[in-house]
This record gives C-alpha cells, structure tokens and sequence, in this order.
C-alpha cells in the first residue's frame, strides 16, 4: 500500500517590515496578522508589506506565522491577533461549535489547493476519491506528522509521496531529493483556500482599519495580475531570504500558470458550497452553516468598487 504524507498543499509566505514610504513610523496604526504559515501561496499579501502598500494605508502591519490554521484561529479569538490568515475551514468548525461570536471570513487570498481537519489533507483526499481511490483501502495517508516536519520526514524515508507548501517543494526538486509529479489545487478546482478574518468585535468597532488592511491587499492582487515572474519573485524575496530569486520566480509562474491566486477580494458562495462538499467528504462537517453568517464581503465589495 502507498504511502502519502500530507501537511500541507500550497503555499503561504511571511514577511519582516520594509520601512518607510512617505509617513512617519509613529503615525502608523499596528495590526497584529497571524498567518497559517509562510509561503509563496500568500505572495500578493508579501507584495502588499514589501511594497509599502500598507505603509501607504497608515498600517504597520506585524506579521506572526503560526504554524497552524488552528493556531492563527486561537490567536485571533484571543485578542492576540487583530486578523488572521487561514483555511475559512476553521471559521466553519468555530461557528459550528456554537460560539456566539465566531469568525468572520472578510477576504480571500488563495483558491486553490495536513492534518485530520484541515484543507490540506482533506483537499488531498478529495482529489484522490475523484480519481477513483479511497484513502485507508487502496492507499495509506499518513497524517500524524508534525507541519513543518513533513518534507524531512519524506526525505528520511516516511512515505512514497507528499504534499507539500511551496518553495519547499521546487527546494528539495532543485536538490535531487524528489520530483514535483502533480498540484492538487489544480485538480480541486476553485475552493476557499485561505481567507482574512476578524471577530465580529473588530468589524464592528475598527471597519475602517479592516478595509484600509483590505485595500493594500486587493492593491497587491492586481499589482501581481501584470507584473512578471521576475518583478512578483523580487518584492517577495524579503519574506524569503533564504529562497533563491530563481526559485521564487519558478514558483510564482507556477502558481499563476494554475490560476490559484485571486484577483479579488470577494469570497463567492458557490466556492464556499464547494468548500462545504470537501469537509463533508472528509466526514468533519456536522452542519453546513448559512454563507451569510461565515462570510461578509461588504468591506471587500466597497474596496473592489473603489470607495
């Protein structure tokens, strides 16, 4: 029986602050961002910090990776986080649980594709049930291994496959450890990958920083829209520092090539329905709560229309 790892699928990225860009430091609001992890599958919020877009906004914005969907959640229901950056999956389990004041979904970054639970893995299984084969009978998903710890593992000798966040995977494909035979998130087709959220609280009494941070991020997914490879590889690099120009550029084509960034902000309800169908699949949805009360797009909407 075949062995996969999974932890996780794409790619997320992290970033330390580019300074400067006309207003003085002091005068800057700080919002507290935690992201799942760090990867190039976040690129158009890294252009977002690196370009000065959220400089330009009056935001500092300080960014934390968590190492987790469920780690960025805590932070954010806790008041440690001001927003975070996470598969949407957890505002759906949060709401589900009863929580009066859950998460809200106010902006999607990536649609397209791990621990029991997340969209990693459970994206993976999707795919694989599409193409006829049923995780635990004719193949074995390995899914105890910590996040951060799959690609060593698989080099280690766990597993004839694994998933895995870019730019590790074009990394270790670079280093003969391994070859890079399919992308998942292209065979799910559109879902919810990763998402901005913010507690009820924050979207009631700070919209306007909500839709500041909002604006510097549909700024950076339209910047990224023309710019080339090269150009998009260059304002990430600072989040990257021990990634190679030449491999960030190879995974920025690759994740343009497969259409997994968004171009916009709005979260549409048919890819959350899509989103729905994958968790159920997986056996980890108990209700399908209304898209109205996981998701608000109206602070997106106003962005996208220019006010």
């Amino acid at each position: 029986m075949k062995k996969i790892l999974c932890g996780a699928l794409l790619l997320l990225l992290l970033v330390t602050l580019p300074l400067g860009c006309g207003k003085k430091e002091a005068a800057l609001k700080t919002l507290e961002l935690h992201e799942v992890t760090r990867s190039v599958f976040y690129a158009p919020q890294y252009v977002a910090l690196n370009l000065g877009y959220f400089e330009e906004e009056g935001l500092q914005v300080n960014i934390t990776t968590s190492g987790g969907s469920d780690k960025a959640m805590t932070a954010l229901l806790s008041g440690d986080a001001d927003v975070c950056l996470a598969g949407p999956e957890t505002a759906v389990y949060v709401y589900n649980a009863g929580q009066e004041k859950h998460p809200v979904v106010v902006g999607q970054l990536t649609k397209r594709d791990g621990r029991k639970g997340g969209m990693p893995l459970m994206t993976l299984c999707y795919v694989l049930r599409q193409h006829g084969l049923v995780p635990g009978q004719d193949l074995e998903v390995v899914d105890s291994i910590q996040f951060n710890m799959m690609g060593p593992a698989f080099e280690g000798g766990t597993g004839d496959y694994v998933t895995l966040f870019e730019p590790t995977a074009t990394e270790m494909q670079n280093a003969g450890k391994g070859y890079i035979v399919a992308n998942v998130g292209l065979e799910s087709g559109s879902i919810p990958y990763t998402a901005y959220m913010v507690t009820p609280e924050k979207l009631t009494k700070d919209p306007d920083t909500v839709k500041a941070f909002l604006r510097a991020v549909y700024r950076a997914q339209q910047w990224c829209v023309t710019a080339t490879d090269e150009e998009i590889a260059q304002a990430m690099q600072p989040s990257f520092p021990d990634t190679s120009l030449e491999s960030l550029m190879i995974v920025a084509h690759s994740y343009r090539e497969t259409d997994s960034w968004k171009q916009e902000l709005v979260m549409e309800a048919a890819d959350f329905d899509r989103l729905l169908d994958v968790i159920d699949t997986a056996g980890e949805l108990t209700a399908r709560p209304p898209f109205q009360d996981v998701v608000d797009n109206s602070l997106a909407q106003a962005v996208q229309n220019g006010k």
